[in-house]
């Protein structure tokens, strides 16, 4: 679970990214100050450091389209075909493994 300082820390960088304000550790502390929360020092400006070059936007709103995630509605085709090959090998995998022996099979059943 996330602490009190850290949870501060992630809502003034959002703060921030939402006003279109670059992320730094003063920037942060201000928020912090504002707010009247108190964390130890190093956590503005470890959370600046992590952000640093991070399209935050980008982040948030390419949550959910991982590997796994539907293609959208009117997305390039070729993408959806480029995908296709990939899920193949892994289908062609479970194949290959052998089914697992049950109980009876080895004279351990219950009504033997």
């Amino acid at each position: 679970m996330a602490s009190k300082a850290e949870l501060a820390c992630v809502y003034s960088a959002l703060i921030l990214v939402d006003d279109d304000v670059a992320v730094t550790g003063e920037k942060i502390s201000t928020i912090l100050k504002a707010a009247a929360v108190d964390v130890e020092p190093y956590w503005p400006g470890l959370f600046a450091k992590a952000l640093e070059g991070v399209n935050v936007r980008d982040l948030i709103t390419n949550i959910g389209s991982g590997v796994g995630a539907a293609p959208a509605v009117g997305g390039a085709p070729a993408a959806a075909s480029a995908a296709a090959p990939a899920a193949e090998p892994a289908k062609e995998e479970k194949k290959e493994e052998e089914p697992e022996e049950s109980d009876d099979d080895m004279g351990f059943g219950l009504f033997d």
